[in-house]
């Protein structure tokens, strides 16, 4: 394989939210995947949620992300993310040992502690104690990936191949990114987040680079920096821009608020799409506003989504040919090609 770039890896990222039954959706996420691959993504992350066909259509990631290795070939296939507290931390490990024998070591974990508080009492535990039993979990699943016993005396089957390297944590905060970094491990970077009440016009990157910086520091010498960075960027054909624009605007109002931390009635469609840090655009409009995202020069990969955006498979499919042949190459990003045999 060659890269084109020396630039962040380019990712796509699903929630598998499509207008569709649980089976079309599984099968358009598997399309948009082999579509990525085809246009050298690096990387493919699903996303984790339980019991709500609106918030998320994928309860278990690890079972899909199975499948699509059987029908990939070179594009690492990564969770973003599985709600550790909501899991057994030596199954979460058994299901990804055998996920990342069938991908051939192509197997990334990310990890997190959030999730939908409703959720939580399904599984036994509350909301409240979250981080408790995120931590429980974490030790017992690092001991396993490490090819080492818990305290029981079990070891873990199939034998990881370096799986504890590719451990990764989302966070929203300076304390979640520092853990991450002593950890060793990857640091997730959210698309958008509520911003501080004192600085409500604060930038997407002005939040997120002291929890890089926090990182950094935190990372034990000579590992590797791994940061993620997710992005929702759909980028359309200019034809279709005025529908996609209409459809998206009801549905970014009704989360816009939740997203941002404060009221956004008031706001142009445009001014919401920079408060949600949504790119939605041209190919020239979406390179314009990324090209000043400072994030981008500090991560070593990037991920993009289409939501909040009602994207249909179609839409999606075409903002990743897009990204991949013009907004990466324009803000040099990294594709993946396959060598000629």
């Amino acid at each position: 394989m060659t890269n084109s770039s020396t630039g962040p890896r380019l990712g796509f990222f699903t929630r598998l939210l499509e207008d569709a039954p649980a089976a079309q959706r599984y099968r358009f996420a598997l399309e948009q995947i082999q579509a990525a691959e085809a246009h050298g993504f690096d990387s493919a992350w699903v996303a984790q949620h339980h019991f709500s066909a609106t918030e998320g259509g994928l309860p278990s990631p690890l079972v899909f992300l199975a499948h699509a290795a059987a029908q990939t070939s070179r594009i690492r296939l990564g969770t973003a993310i599985i709600t550790l507290p909501m899991e057994n931390g030596v199954r979460v490990a058994e299901d990804a040992a055998v996920t990342d024998v069938l991908s051939g070591g192509r197997l990334e974990i990310g990890l997190g502690s959030g999730g939908n508080p409703k959720s939580f009492p399904a599984f036994g535990t509350s909301f409240d104690q979250r981080r408790e039993v995120f931590a429980d979990n974490l030790a017992a699943l690092k001991t396993l990936l490490a090819g080492q016993s818990l305290e029981t005396g079990h070891a873990l089957y199939p034998e990881p191949t370096r799986l504890s390297e590719r451990l990764w944590q989302a966070t929203f905060s300076s304390g979640g990114s520092g853990a991450a970094g002593a950890a060793g491990n990857g640091l997730m970077l959210s698309r958008t987040q509520p911003r501080s009440q004192d600085k409500p016009e604060a930038t997407l990157d002005e939040v997120q680079l002291p929890v890089i910086d926090t990182y950094l520091a935190n990372l034990p010498s000579g590992v590797e920096p791994r940061i993620l960075a997710s992005r929702t960027a759909v980028v359309a054909d200019a034809a279709a821009l005025p529908e996609l624009r209409a459809r998206t605007e009801p549905a970014l109002r009704a989360e816009a608020d939740r997203l941002v931390g404060y009221d956004t009635s008031g706001l142009s469609l445009d001014e919401l799409l920079i408060a949600t840090d949504t790119y939605l655009g041209t190919p020239e409009q979406v390179i314009e506003r990324l090209a000043t995202d400072r994030v981008l020069n500090r991560a070593t990969d990037v991920s993009f989504q289409v939501h909040s955006v009602p994207a249909t498979n179609e839409t999606t499919l075409r903002s990743i040919e897009l990204l991949a042949t013009e907004v990466a190459p324009a803000l040099g990003l990294t594709l993946t090609t396959e060598q000629a045999a």
